[in-house]
């Protein structure tokens, strides 16, 4: 950036950090316009909405001289995803809390530092049941998220001129399972099929919770899958299988 360009974007935004001897007046604040492109959505605001919280991320990048690129239009330049940005201004504005894509609209608030907006979305039934209930029993299933990393690695590994990849999961709920059937899962013929194992877990969620947690979790991440028991006519050495299950990637 040349000098010229330098000293335009210094003067942009007016100086208004309070001196020791005189405060920023509020009112300036709602008088001075602000355009942004947030990841290529256009934006137009003050500068008291985006300061309405001053500790937060979103308040410094606008607090004195600005900190922010400018796009070709003369636009400040956020360089994140745009989508749910709208979102996050309306609360600014008005207080107004989100309906919809609430997961979404946390993580914008969260990468802002908008701290009220992060609580109040926190407190919602949904976001409620999914941190404090669903994210705290996958907190307690070893090596949760490693494994759902293996099950897509392996699917995808298998699905060369295939229509269907298919992964066999072991779910082991208590320590006593995971004694009594690790022959069994020793006996099965992974030569032909890929096992990924889950469990034991200390908490009051039940095998078919888990099952409900991996499925929503990779289709999350945009794939087509299916899943039910899995059967063998041979290759164990117990009678129940309730503990396998197969997991079915469905490309095409």
């Amino acid at each position: 950036m040349g000098q010229v360009d330098a000293e335009v974007l210094k003067m942009s935004l007016p100086e208004l950090k309070p001196s020791r001897k005189q405060a920023v007046d509020p009112q300036q604040l709602h008088t001075v316009v602000v355009q942004l492109n947030v990841g290529g959505q256009m934006f137009t605001t003050t500068l008291g909405t985006l300061r309405k919280f001053p500790m937060s991320k979103l308040a410094d990048m606008f607090n004195g001289s600005p900190k922010l690129r400018k796009d070709a239009e003369g636009r400040y330049f956020i360089d994140r995803d745009g989508t749910y940005f709208g979102s996050v201004l309306e609360y600014l504005r008005t207080d107004e809390v989100p309906t919809k894509h609430l997961l979404e609209v946390h993580k914008e608030a969260v990468h802002y530092g908008i701290k009220p907006l992060v609580k109040v979305l926190e407190e919602t039934p949904r976001l409620f049941g999914e941190t404090v209930g669903r994210q705290q029993f996958l907190s307690r299933v070893r090596n949760y998220q490693e494994n759902l990393e293996v099950i897509v690695r392996v699917a995808r590994a298998e699905a060369m001129a295939s229509r269907y990849s298919t992964i066999v999961m072991c779910v082991l709920r208590t320590e006593d399972d995971l004694t009594r059937y690790n022959d069994a899962l020793d006996s099965l013929d992974t030569k032909k099929e890929s096992v990924v194992s889950f469990g034991p877990w200390k908490a009051s969620a039940t095998v078919e919770d888990l099952l409900d947690c991996i499925k929503m979790d990779i289709e999350a991440k945009g794939y087509k899958v299916s899943l039910k028991p899995h059967s063998a006519d041979k290759g164990f050495l117990f009678k129940s299988y309730d503990f396998f299950y197969k997991l079915t990637f469905t490309w095409w």
